[in-house]
Parts: structure tokens; C-alpha cells; sequence
């Protein structure tokens, strides 16, 4: 017979919330470092998005600088964004994170901070060496060769402070989320390491190349992106609203589906290329199985916010991550479809794949993320936001230029391959055809860069000492009424 655990005292609630205030205190400076530097770089990154934009619609823009080129521009970009601003700002959350849900003090902070300098150091020497001509024309890998040791030894320090961190655990259960920090922390290594040795290292010869190249471009964002932005959303969803996770087994179904599957995708954007039938034909079988996993988490995302879907009109945090997660179901369904060999044919070499991969990489990851920082950074620095106006601009100009940045390049994208498939069609009525779309691609970025701006100013008027002190409220976009005040209060609390 089960006996139900009795209710926590008044001093217990003391001794839980002096801990969490520890463990916190303890997580600030590292922490803090990894997000700022993750913004600095989406900053860098939105920068160089814009420009390459611009010229996708506007070729001489900008031509009269070597260093400005299309071809260097977007690399940098890519880099910046998905490897400064991603990287860091998911390290940062998982640090965070992994102290929480362990009920552990940061240990070797020094560490950290070492590891997270010399992240920024490769940065550095990765955008700026692209703009000077060293880039490698490698989809995912375009870093320069001499990058590649500074990103390596700093996520190896990363995944061994993490192991570090969870060994010296107090809380027994080990939460889902840590089980999505735990697999991204161990797969990117192995993932990064086996992917520069093949292509750069000891480069395999013919199409091997490719395949790896690809095996490596889709999993960074499956088994390194995806886990932490999926293992965030499982930890703030329930910690806002106050409910606990709809069903733990259904979180086990998702993860080890994920694991099993999402490694065998990639292959299908290279269906029709010289590589063997059978390998494109498994990596469509494994994208196709990756329905499971995604309607595993949908599920219960969907059935914990069940009831408390209101509540999205109060917390910014819970705004994002929501948003986040809701993407991640539509996005994972799409490129599952896309991995079918028909659907390829049209889609291909179009603007149709550069909008499905933004809806994930921005969409879902970064908008998650975004809400996770909302979530952390107040209880880090001991102050809540300082202006929910700017919050709400920030979401807004986010959620609507992503918005209409997926809908510019879908449908128009689809055509777009239907009129390469042609051949009737001229392919200069092809790049008339889509000129207004990417003008508006354009518009759509500088919106999304306005929203950057604003987060930015409010981390630096945070870190700056603005807004009121925790303990006063939270920062809400609207006051709740009493009810939804007290659901609220343990998310506030906390």
C-alpha cells in the first residue's frame, strides 16, 4: 500500500528556499559569464544575418569590402548564432540546471569560467577568421581549422564538470531534464571530435565526406541543441505553472526514442546525390520514427499546461518557453515529412529548407532559451526585470518575425522548387519570382534584431543593479487575479 509523503512544514519551506539561495549565489558568476557572452554573440550574429539578408535581394550591397562578401558574411553568421550564441546560452542554462536539480553547490567554478573563456576565445578567432578568408566551405563546419582545439577542450570541461556536478548530488531522483543535459553533454563530443577528424584531420575520401558532413550538421541540432532546449522546457513548464510533469514513463518514451532514432537522420538531404540508396532510404525510416518522440513530448507538454494555458498572458518565462515548445512539435513533423523522397524532390535547394531550419533553430531552441533566461537570470542577480514593456516588445517582435519569416520562404520556397523542376522556366524568372520574398526575409530579421536589442538592454540594466529586488513580485506582463496569484506564487518563490 502507498503512504503519501507528508507535507512539507513552514520550516522545511525556510530550509528549501535558503538552499536554492545557496546554490544560486554559488552558480552567478559562471553562470552569468556563459549568458552574457551567449547574448553578445546573438548580437554579433543578427548583425551579420541582416547584411547577408540584404544581399540576397540587394547584390551590391555592401560590395566594395573584401571582408563583407555573401559567402563570408552568412559563414560568420551561422557561427556566431549557432555555435556563440546557442552554444553558450545553452551551457548556461544547463549549468543552472544541473545545480538545481541536484541540489548541489557549483563546484570548481574556476573551471568553468576557463572553459567558457576559451569558448569565446575560439569565437573570436572563428568569426573574425571567416571574414578574413579562412573559412572552410563545409555546411556546419565552417570554422577555420585553428578553432576547432578551443571548442573541444572547452565543452570537454563542460561535460566533465557536469559528471563532477552530478556525483556530488543530494537530491536522489534524477530528473528528466538532467537525463537531456547528461545526452547532449556526452554526444556533441563524440559527435564534434569523430566530424573534424573525418573532414579535416585525416580526411575519408569520396563521398564520405558528405555523409559525415551531414551526420553532423543534423544531429548538432538533434543531439545537442534539441536536449537542452526540450529539457529546459520540461523544467520550466511545471516549475511556473506549479504542476509536476503529466507523465514521467512518457518523458522515458521520448527520450530513449530520441536517442535511438534522431542519430540515423541527415542522409535524406543528400537523396539523389552519389551516395547508396540503402543509406538515404535508413536515414528516412529514422527521420519518419521520429514521430515518436515528438508526439511522446507534445503529449506532455500539452496535457501539463492543460487547465493553465491563461497563464501565458502573465509570465514572460512561460510566453517563450511555451511558444518554444509548441514550435518543436510543428518543426520535428515538418522535417519528417521533408525527409521523404518525393517531398525532397520539390524541396530541395530552396528557400523551403532554409525556413524549416530557422523555425528550429530560432523557433523553437532560441525562443526557448530566451524564456529560460526570463526564468534565471532574476535568481542569479537578486532583482527581478525591470520593464515588462520591454519584455512584451521583445517577445512580439520575436514571435511575429519568426513568423513571418517561415511563411516569406515556405510556400513561396515550394514553388520555388516546382519552378526549378521545370525545365521551361528561365532561372532568371526564378530569381524575380523570389525578390519580394526575400525582402521581406530581410524585414523580418531587422525585427527580430529589435527584439535582440531589447533583451539586451534589460540584461545589461539587470546586471547593472536595475529593477526591483527579488521578493517584492515578479515581474508579470499583467497581474494575475488571486487564484492564478497563488498557482503562481511557488514559480515566484523559487
Amino acid at each position: 500500500m502507498a503512504v503519501t509523503p507528508p507535507a512539507p512544514t513552514a520550516a522545511d519551506r525556510a530550509q528549501a528556499a535558503r538552499e536554492r539561495a545557496e546554490i544560486d549565489t554559488s552558480c552567478r558568476g559562471p553562470v552569468l559569464y556563459y549568458a552574457a557572452s551567449a547574448v553578445f554573440w546573438l548580437l554579433v550574429g543578427t548583425v551579420l544575418a541582416v547584411i547577408a539578408s540584404i544581399k540576397l535581394h540587394s547584390p551590391y550591397f555592401l560590395t566594395d569590402s573584401p571582408y563583407l562578401t555573401f559567402g563570408r558574411v552568412r559563414m560568420a553568421h551561422l557561427q556566431a548564432v549557432g555555435v556563440g550564441w546557442s552554444g553558450m546560452s545553452a551551457m548556461a542554462g544547463g549549468c543552472w540546471l544541473m545545480c538545481r536539480l541536484s541540489r548541489a553547490t557549483l563546484p570548481y567554478p574556476r573551471l568553468l569560467l576557463v572553459a567558457a573563456t576559451l569558448w569565446n576565445v575560439g569565437m573570436v578567432a572563428n568569426v573574425v577568421g571567416i571574414l578574413l578568408g579562412h573559412g572552410q566551405s563545409v555546411e556546419w563546419l565552417d570554422a577555420p581549422r585553428y578553432t576547432a582545439p578551443f571548442l573541444i577542450t572547452s565543452v570537454a570541461i563542460f561535460s566533465a564538470w557536469t559528471a563532477a556536478t552530478f556525483v556530488r548530488r543530494r537530491e536522489p531522483h534524477v530528473y528528466v531534464t538532467q537525463w537531456y543535459i547528461f545526452a547532449a553533454v556526452f554526444w556533441f563530443p563524440v559527435l564534434y571530435l569523430i566530424t573534424v577528424a573525418m573532414i579535416f584531420w585525416v580526411p575519408s575520401t569520396g563521398v564520405v565526406q558528405m555523409v559525415v558532413n551531414w551526420w553532423f550538421g543534423h544531429n548538432y541540432l538533434g543531439l545537442w541543441l534539441t536536449p537542452f532546449g526540450v529539457g529546459s522546457a520540461y523544467y520550466l513548464i511545471p516549475k511556473i505553472i506549479g504542476r509536476p510533469v503529466h507523465s514521467y514513463y512518457l518523458s522515458i518514451v521520448g527520450f530513449w526514442s530520441l536517442a535511438l532514432f534522431y542519430s540515423w537522420a541527415g542522409m535524406h538531404h543528400l537523396i539523389g546525390g552519389p551516395i547508396p540508396a540503402w543509406l538515404a532510404t535508413a536515414s528516412t525510416v529514422g527521420s519518419m520514427m521520429m514521430f515518436i518522440p515528438v508526439i511522446a513530448v507534445a503529449i506532455n507538454h500539452h496535457m501539463t499546461m492543460l487547465g493553465s494555458f491563461h497563464m501565458l498572458r502573465y509570465s514572460p518565462a512561460l510566453r517563450f518557453t511555451v511558444f518554444g515548445a509548441m514550435t518543436y512539435t510543428a518543426v520535428s513533423f515538418q522535417g519528417s515529412i521533408e525527409s521523404l523522397k518525393g517531398f525532397s524532390e520539390v524541396a530541395h535547394f530552396t528557400h523551403y529548407t532554409v525556413a524549416h531550419a530557422h523555425l528550429g533553430a530560432y523557433g523553437f531552441f532560441t525562443m526557448v532559451m530566451f524564456g529560460q533566461l526570463y526564468y534565471m537570470i532574476p535568481r542569479l542577480t537578486g532583482r527581478e526585470w525591470c520593464s515588462a514593456r520591454l519584455i512584451s516588445l521583445h517577445f512580439w517582435c520575436d514571435a511575429i518575425g519568426i513568423s513571418i519569416y517561415f511563411v516569406a520562404l515556405t510556400f513561396p520556397g515550394w514553388t520555388q522548387g516546382r519552378m526549378m523542376n521545370d525545365p521551361n522556366v528561365p532561372w532568371g524568372n526564378i530569381v524575380e519570382y523570389m525578390k519580394p520574398y526575400l525582402f521581406t526575409r530581410s524585414v523580418s530579421g531587422v525585427l527580430m534584431g529589435v527584439g535582440h536589442v531589447a533583451f539586451a538592454v534589460l540584461l545589461v540594466m539587470n546586471l547593472a543593479g536595475w529593477g526591483r529586488r527579488r521578493g517584492t513580485g515578479p515581474t508579470w506582463f499583467a497581474e494575475p487575479p488571486p487564484a492564478d496569484q497563488k498557482q503562481l506564487a511557488g514559480a515566484a518563490a523559487d
